[in-house]
């Protein structure tokens, strides 16, 4: 059975993982055997989910660490710089939601009609639209 880096027997989405090389994955079948549902399409793998076993745990370790460089540079023996390093290129393979996206045309003038917004904050608001 293959291993992990730190010589684990690897789960078989670890091993799947590794195959498949950070090549894009398609599930095309979910079963929930607890409720007894299974469900068929084209499932997209969530962004994490995406990321190589190494780089999860590197995530996982760092959100338990509450986001700390420091705690980070003990809990693997590096640097500052290679932590932010390693950091910066997960982000990269991660693409970001806007949290905060601009409201559409429809939306704006819903708010003026509402007049939650003004005439002037309605034009501002549109034009930056364009």
């Amino acid at each position: 059975m293959p291993t992990t880096p730190d010589n684990k027997p690897a789960t078989e989405w670890q091993e799947l993982l590794r195959m498949a090389q950070g090549s894009p994955m398609v599930i095309e079948r979910v079963r929930l055997p607890e409720k007894q549902i299974s469900i068929e399409g084209q499932f997209l793998l969530p962004e994490l989910a995406r990321l190589a076993m190494e780089d999860q745990v590197f995530v996982t370790a760092f959100l338990r660490s509450h986001g700390s460089i420091k705690e980070m540079e003990q809990v693997f023996g590096v640097s500052y710089p290679t932590i932010k390093a390693r950091l910066n290129r997960i982000a990269g393979l991660l693409q970001f939601v806007e949290t905060n996206p601009s409201p559409s045309g429809a939306e704006v003038l819903e708010r003026l009609k509402g007049g939650e917004i003004t005439a002037d904050e309605a034009i501002r608001a549109l034009e930056a639209l364009k």
